[in-house]
């Protein structure tokens, strides 16, 4: 892949990814607020691990790398 093509589909990607963020709040609202994501509150400290949302990131993004980068 040349660098013309990555640059462009990093581009593609970084525009998408600001449209949900701004016209479709309610796409990502779900991050952070699933089963199994720790969230650890005290008066002065503030914990959050993920888990289970990340979980799910990892098999999208799985899914769409190997839809578009399989020989």
């Amino acid at each position: 892949m040349t660098i013309g093509k990555l640059l462009t589909s990093i581009g593609v990607i970084l525009v998408a990814a600001g449209l949900v963020f701004s016209y479709a709040p309610w796409l990502i609202d779900w991050f952070g607020k699933l089963p199994g994501d720790i969230r650890i509150e005290d008066e002065k400290r503030f914990v959050f691990i993920p888990i289970t949302s990340m979980l799910i990131v990892s098999i999208i993004l799985t899914l769409i790398i190997n839809l578009f980068f399989r020989k």
